[in-house]
């Protein structure tokens, strides 16, 4: 029996096209000489294989295409180890795909076509019920229909499961307060975290202000993210603190949200208390900012104990 802790993540795949280049383009214009690539992403699938990679047991509930692009997907989680049974091959539906633009300074722009995951549905959640019963923590972002996040969430919280909502993309209106009181920990940035709290967050001050607001909204724990600044902390038992942030020259930061989500996931998992947990997903994302790609960049548990 494996002693790491069960981590389910129900969320996207999709395959990443990436351009490296000087700069993003405004509207309208070319820009030419970049480098391309492709990688494997989407939310769901980069915090599936970040919280493998940092020591987790992970059991991932998504939908690719029936197509090449879906069977690279599926090999690669399986690659890391993680559990697939619940990826449905849709025979209608394309697998996503990210438009990715990165400039020099790692700065990104990225276009989704949807595809498959538009279409979890409720019922594919419901197959991987035992699976959310027994798991330690289920993550869950916002690329798939909210309708499919709120079963997953019901069936967490009524088993006693802590839930953790990585809010990205950011909504475009307010979400379900019924799905938020499920939430045991909400990790937005800070657009994110304007968006779910009408709070305009532009510091450290403001962000406090929108974590006391996601707290009255229902959850037990917010993780206030912002970027160099650090992130903030607050708790229903009263935390009130600052994070610092891991100063590094970043490559590339698509994945450097979901790769914190899936570490944290893993640390909380594992009955770290939340300061540890918060360091070690810090530790994790502060890698991944230093290669290009969204998977490709996410660290193993021996690097991210190393760092």
């Amino acid at each position: 029996m494996s002693s790491k802790p069960k981590i389910v993540v129900v969320g996207s795949s999709n395959t990443d096209m990436i351009i490296k280049g000087d700069r993003i383009p405004a509207p309208g214009e070319t820009v030419v000489g970049g480098a391309f690539s492709t990688a494997p992403g989407g939310k769901g699938a980069n915090q599936a294989v970040a919280a493998a990679r940092a020591g987790g047991d992970v059991v991932f509930v998504a939908r690719v295409g029936d197509d090449m692009l879906g069977r690279q997907a599926i090999a690669g989680y399986e690659q890391d180890g993680i559990d697939v049974s619940f990826v449905q091959r849709d025979p209608a539906l394309a697998t996503g795909v990210a438009l990715i633009i990165v400039d020099q300074t790692g700065n990104n722009s990225i276009a989704v076509a949807s595809g498959a995951n538009a279409a979890l549905t409720p019922d594919d959640v419901e197959r991987a019920a035992d699976a959310i019963k027994s798991a330690k923590m289920v993550v869950f972002q916002l690329e798939t229909p909210i309708e499919t996040i709120m079963r997953a969430a019901r069936l967490a919280k009524d088993a006693g499961v802590p839930v953790l909502l990585d809010p990205a993309p950011a909504p475009s209106e307010p979400l379900p307060k019924e799905l938020l009181e499920c939430v045991t920990v909400v990790k937005p940035n800070e657009g994110e975290a304007s968006r779910l709290t009408g709070i305009d967050v532009t510091d450290e001050a403001s962000a406090f202000q929108a974590a006391e607001k996601l707290l009255e909204l229902g959850v037990s724990t917010a993780i206030i993210t912002l970027g160099a600044a650090g992130s903030v902390v607050a708790t229903k038992d009263g935390v009130r603190k600052r994070a610092p942030a891991i100063r590094v020259d970043a490559v590339d930061a698509t994945a450097a949200g979901d790769c914190y989500s899936g570490a944290l996931a893993v640390a909380l998992g594992e009955g770290k208390s939340l300061d540890d947990a918060i360091a070690f997903a810090s530790k994790a994302a502060s890698l991944s900012v230093r290669r290009l790609g969204a998977q490709p960049s996410l660290p193993t548990r021996e690097e991210i104990e190393r760092a």
